[in-house]
């Protein structure tokens, strides 16, 4: 579709903003320390850096809105009225609006909109529109079908967009319309809604379901994913906490400054060699590396850890051409001190992962690059391992301290219950509430590990922070069914796509399946509701879900069975009993005259029970079964239990404060009978035993037999079995 490009008038409003010079986060309620910087609705920027309480999943570059991206000046001053109106929906400038939204949005969310409405304010720009009053259906169309692919930097198509991406864009065109009545400087015209107000999702054409649709691990990728991390933790775990501290390169300053990188690493090398320490060796595929690049067999230099000589002078990395003024200096260094083995080259033999004999726990290591490599794969095996056996999210591992792991305690004689504290962030106020994760030692003792792994000096408050799983994953899936992973003994890890959510749903189907698994999946992933489990548990609405199903379809089927006997007793002229009988009687008398109609006008129809049970099967709905009545729940405002609790709304009586005999929707049938005897005939003993002391005690027992014996006489009249 293409839009024909015309310049459209602009729009001519000049009235002063409602949000002129007020305090961003003050009025959308973000608190800041007394002497943060503070953004006013002014600025073109603001910035919510300095907001307290915010989740560990806010990204530093999600913390502030800019809008200068937005090249129309009056559209930059429509576009910060929206977001405002947007964080702060409880504003007198907005609350009054019929149509704007009553939600407040949280910062990730105001900075991915912003990004989406920039894109389709600046296409409008491009295809001459300056006015927001000339915007047409034909333009939505247009840009929304730009959206539904994915393109390269010269516009040609890479791949079709998620739906995430093309409702995304609806949004961005849509929800400025619903706060039109705000805006100063342009909006769309009175009464213009894109695609007529449908929903961002129908629009699309995305189906909404409850169901979930994340896929569970196969057995297959998560059983070598689990071996490889707990085998890492356990076996390489142990041995990094060992190296010299020295080796953990704590003592790196990455400052790597250029203007005196050459007085540094001079002063290292005539340190070592005034001191005699000898410079470190380079590992073996370091130096098929080194190779591969072109360097020579010969090179006195091809074995040597440059980059450890850097980072003991403060700088991250040895650079090429640092070594064509220095290579003398350090050929001569290497002549004087030599050079000696790095870290691990005497490791200790360790059991592979197959069982298929002893190797050395790890190839030398170098002073930062080897350590931190081998660091942050035993880092993401511990991660891995809290991730699938807790189920937590991103947002709860990233809220991890370090600290998380508690100390055990015991529940009884060899049981020792393990814990984990994070905050727990969906569905709660910003900054989430703590919460602590019951579970078994493997994760606990991951957390540990995943601290101690940190060092003394690490300054962190959070074990993982910004958790970026994706990547962190595959580098350990590489370096698992790489050279290293090999020579351990590890099995590969298939290339399958794996995520937290599959972690956790795959944890919540294993939960689930077991004896009394719903409750306890539900407890374990905080879920707010049975049904999320459910959703989580199996596809659709999760075997339980099933089976409450069939129970509820099973009772109605007996409420029809039950409802056509009394009717038949009816008709035959047993009467039920009870403050509800009049009404169930008149209703009866009702069906039976129906019956007769039909019986009169069609040839072919007879009260068979078929007939009977479809004039029925509204009040059949309406049967709830009690110990000694039926409970005809037809109107809630009458039911007398409902009324002695003090929820007159409820969809469900009580049974456990039914009182049938004054019930009004309440009746007594022939299977009810012995209940009230034996009732009445256990009352009766307790009379006859009790003291004269007890006066007020007997006196509440005769009411209630006398209460007895009137049902039992009502019943015995009403079926004429009376003596």
């Amino acid at each position: 579709m293409t839009t024909t490009a015309q310049r459209t008038s602009p729009w001519s409003g000049e009235r002063t903003s409602p949000f002129t010079g007020a305090d961003v986060c003050e009025a959308a309620r973000l608190p800041l320390p007394k002497l943060s910087r503070r953004s006013l609705f002014d600025d073109d920027i603001w910035y919510f850096i300095d907001v307290e309480g915010l989740s560990q999943q806010h990204p530093d570059y999600a913390k502030r809105l800019d809008f200068t991206g937005i090249r129309n000046p009056r559209w930059r001053l429509t576009a910060k009225e929206f977001f405002f109106a947007r964080l702060a929906p409880w504003h007198d400038g907005v609350r009054e609006l019929a149509h704007a939204f009553r939600t407040p949005l949280g910062l990730m969310t105001c900075y991915q909109r912003l990004l989406g409405l920039t894109s389709w304010l600046n296409w409008l720009d491009e295809h001459l529109v300056s006015s927001l009053p000339g915007v047409t259906q034909q333009h939505c169309d247009s840009y929304y079908q730009l959206c539904q692919d994915i393109r390269d930097e010269d516009g040609v198509i890479v791949r079709p967009s998620s739906d995430a991406t093309r409702t995304d864009a609806v949004q961005a065109i849509m929800e400025p319309a619903f706060n039109s009545e705000l805006f100063t400087a342009d909006a769309y015209r009175p009464g213009f809604i894109p695609w007529n107000a449908r929903s961002a999702h129908s629009v699309v054409g995305k189906v909404v379901t409850k169901k979930n649709k994340t896929p569970t691990l196969d057995q297959s990728v998560l059983q070598p994913i689990l071996a490889a991390a707990l085998y890492v933790i356990e076996t390489l775990g142990p041995r990094l906490l060992a190296l010299p501290p020295r080796s953990m390169a704590k003592d790196v300053n990455p400052t790597d400054n250029a203007h005196n990188w050459h007085q540094r690493l001079t002063g290292v090398l005539n340190e070592h060699m005034s001191c005699g320490t000898p410079l470190e060796v380079l590992p073996d595929f370091r130096i098929n590396t080194r190779l591969a690049r072109g360097w020579s067999t010969s090179d006195p230099l091809l074995r040597v850890n440059l980059n450890a000589i850097a980072q003991e002078a403060g700088i991250r990395m040895f650079r090429p051409n640092y070594l064509k003024s220095l290579r003398r200096l350090v050929e001569q260094t290497l002549a004087v001190v030599g050079i000696q083995a790095g870290w691990g080259v005497d490791a200790a033999l360790v059991q592979r992962a197959d069982g298929a004999g002893e190797v050395p726990w790890t190839l030398p290591l170098t002073r930062a690059q080897d350590v931190d490599f081998l660091t942050e794969k035993v880092r993401t095996a511990c991660l891995l391992v809290i991730a699938g056996v807790t189920g937590m999210r991103a947002s709860e591992l990233m809220e991890l301290p370090v600290d998380c792991a508690l100390p055990p305690f015991e529940t009884g004689p060899g049981r020792v219950r393990y814990r984990l504290a994070s905050r727990l962030i969906k569905g709660q106020p910003r900054g989430g509430r703590r919460e602590e994760w019951v579970t078994v030692q493997e994760p606990h003792d991951a957390a540990v590990m995943s601290a101690a792994l940190l060092g003394e000096d690490h300054g962190q408050s959070h074990l993982y922070g910004r958790v970026a799983f994706k990547v962190r994953f595959k580098n350990f899936r590489d370096w698992v069914n790489g050279p290293e992973g090999r020579r351990l003994g590890l099995a590969p890890i298939p290339e399958n796509l794996v995520n937290l959510r599959m972690l956790r749903r795959t944890l919540a189907v294993e939960l689930a399946h077991r004896p009394g698994g719903l409750l306890a999946a539900k407890i374990h992933l905080k879920h707010v509701s049975v049904a999320t489990t459910e959703g989580y548990a199996a596809l659709p609405g999760g075997a339980q879900g099933k089976f409450l199903a069939e129970m509820a379809e099973e009772e109605q089927g007996r409420n029809k069975d039950l409802t056509l006997a009394v009717f038949r007793d009816f008709q035959q002229g047993i009467m039920p009993a009870g403050p509800g009988a009049r009404e169930l009687v008149e209703f009866f008398t009702h069906v039976d005259g129906r019956l007769e109609e039909m019986a009169g006008s069609t040839v072919n129809v007879k009260g068979g029970d078929q007939e009977v049970v479809n004039l029925l099967s509204r009040r059949a709905a309406t049967l709830h079964l009690a110990t000694a009545n039926y409970c005809w729940f037809v109107d809630p405002s009458k039911a007398l239990c409902l009324k002695l609790a003090g929820t007159p709304g409820a969809k469900k009586p009580m049974a456990g404060m039914c009182d049938s005999s004054r019930c009004p929707q309440a009746t007594h049938h022939p299977c009810h009978r012995p209940v009230w005897a034996s009732s009445a005939e256990t009352k009766e003993v307790f009379i006859a035993t009790i003291g004269r002391g007890q006066k007020s005690e007997k006196d509440r027992l005769r009411a209630e037999l006398e209460r007895d014996l009137r049902v039992l006489s009502e019943i015995d009249t009403a079926f004429g079995t009376a003596a």
